[in-house]
């Protein structure tokens, strides 16, 4: 089992979590993987750290833009620039368990199922875990997505080999949700239920307000599903009513 993984992360001033992040990365039990961290210009040290990893093992992989463009063209770009067989996403603050790879590629192969997600928990910024993981759903249709995002970014892995390389809208958030949507409508999604991945729950970050989000959700509704103004206020209804109860 030697199908390379290329793990796409982008970096914005990520000093704080980023060699966590990157640690977790390099004790994985399944060694065939690339990390191609993009530094969305970054004012702090991220740029360096990344260097240094390199330095030390050429699977890391430091690609820098020279304009802010967000998360979305960051992912992009490492994308375009990815030779594995498989895309992982893992963001600068998050983090994997050692087994996530050889875990999640051997159910992949097994079951041959080329697009996969799992269960994972979270952790605040001081690194205590919430007491309760997010469970993983077995499997995700479209249909069942469009109700609400089920899936945790940085526990997917696609393959490129059914799907070719997907990209993400030019849109400034929600960009992974749209991106779930256009694979889920040639594949369903599949959960693997173990805890894989730790997810840190930021005060001020892009994703801490869901209900701030809705706005993003409607326009991938009507731009990039084309989905009639009905159907898109119906989801949209539906997502706030279980934001509702889940926030409650």
């Amino acid at each position: 089992m030697n199908d390379l993984v290329s793990i796409i992360t982008p970096v914005h001033n990520g000093e704080l979590f980023l060699r966590e992040c990157m640690d977790s990365v390099r004790n994985q039990t399944y060694p065939h993987w690339e990390h191609l961290l993009v530094d969305d210009c970054s004012s702090d040290n991220s740029a360096s750290i990344i260097a240094g990893y390199a330095a030390k093992d050429d699977r890391f992989r430091l690609i820098s833009l020279k304009v802010n463009s967000g998360a979305g063209i960051t992912r992009n770009r490492a994308i375009e620039q990815a030779s594995g067989v498989y895309i992982a996403f893992l963001d600068s603050d998050d983090s994997w368990y050692p087994s996530k790879l050889e875990e999640q590629v051997s159910f992949m192969k097994l079951n041959r199922y080329p697009f996969t997600f799992s269960a994972y928990d979270r952790k605040n910024e001081a690194g205590k875990k919430f007491s309760k993981p997010v469970a993983a759903m077995r499997q995700v249709t479209y249909k069942r997505a469009l109700f609400k995002n089920p899936i945790g970014c940085l526990t997917v892995i696609y393959d490129v080999r059914f799907f070719g390389k997907q990209y993400m809208p030019d849109i400034r958030k929600r960009q992974d949700y749209a991106l779930w949507l256009k694979l889920l409508k040639k594949s369903d999604a599949f959960g693997l239920q173990k805890v894989l991945a730790s997810y840190r729950v930021r005060k001020h970050s892009v994703s801490s307000n869901k209900f701030s989000l809705l706005g993003y959700e409607w326009k991938i509704y009507r731009e990039e599903e084309g989905l009639s103004f009905l159907e898109s206020l119906f989801y949209m209804v539906s997502a706030v009513l279980l934001k509702m109860k889940s926030y409650f």
